[in-house]
């Protein structure tokens, strides 16, 4: 039996004080001049009231990020995760759970930071983002799993459906993330940046921080198979 999966979105690993926030979409967005257009269609896609895929086409038909943009923000703003994130994810590790990213975001900006994770690049599900031989923006690539409404689901499933996992948990802040239990057999809402209503209400455990999470996965299931 495969050892058990644990799935995070890259939106929990936010940043303290927001000024210092690492490239993220609203980060690359206010970059280029269109931060509260994209914020907005960003909040409407994490409460459910728009669909994913809709959002996404029209957050980067706003910004139309070229990779030298990508590039300049990434390096302007250094990964500066939330407090207990990386000891949950050690602690992860540890016990032999394998750890996946799982998030809406791009590709480009989320591999920085898994590897600071440590996490291989075959354990990241996200947005690629196309660019022509000029570097300009060209689109994205609509075959990822989470390019569209309900892709987190999918992309548990094609996980779990391929390692064989006989247990996995989802990790997140936003509407399409409690959208991936199941295949996730439990979901844990995250509330350390943004209390959304929607997501505590369908939690089997909402949190506001890490450090609890981080106990149960030292005290706790030490039985399971390690990897």
């Amino acid at each position: 039996m495969a050892p058990p999966a644990c799935a995070m979105p890259c939106r929990v690993p936010s940043v303290y004080p927001p000024t210092h926030d690492f490239c993220s979409q609203d980060v690359l967005a206010a970059s280029l001049g269109v931060g509260q257009e994209v914020a907005d269609l960003t909040a409407s896609a994490m409460s459910g009231t728009t669909k994913f895929e809709d959002a996404l086409s029209a957050r980067l038909g706003l910004m139309k990020p070229s990779f030298a943009a990508v590039d300049r923000c990434t390096k302007d703003h250094p990964l500066d995760f939330s407090p207990g994130l990386v000891e949950l994810v050690d602690a992860l590790r540890e016990r032999g759970t394998n750890v996946y990213l799982v998030s809406g975001g791009f590709r480009l900006m989320i591999e920085p930071l898994a590897m600071v994770l440590g996490i291989p690049k075959d354990r990241i599900y996200a947005n690629t983002i196309l660019f022509d031989d000029n570097g300009e923006y060209a689109g994205f690539d609509d075959m990822e799993p989470t390019s569209a409404d309900r892709g987190k689901p999918k992309a548990l499933g094609i996980i779990k459906k391929a390692v064989g996992y006989g247990s996995m948990v989802m990790v997140g802040d936003g509407a399409t993330d409690a959208q991936a239990r199941p295949p996730a057999d439990a979901f844990v809402g995250y509330g350390g940046v943004v209390v959304r209503d929607p997501v505590r209400e369908v939690a089997d455990w909402f949190v506001k921080d890490f450090d609890d999470m981080t106990y149960v996965v030292k005290n706790f299931g030490k039985g399971l198979n390690k990897s």
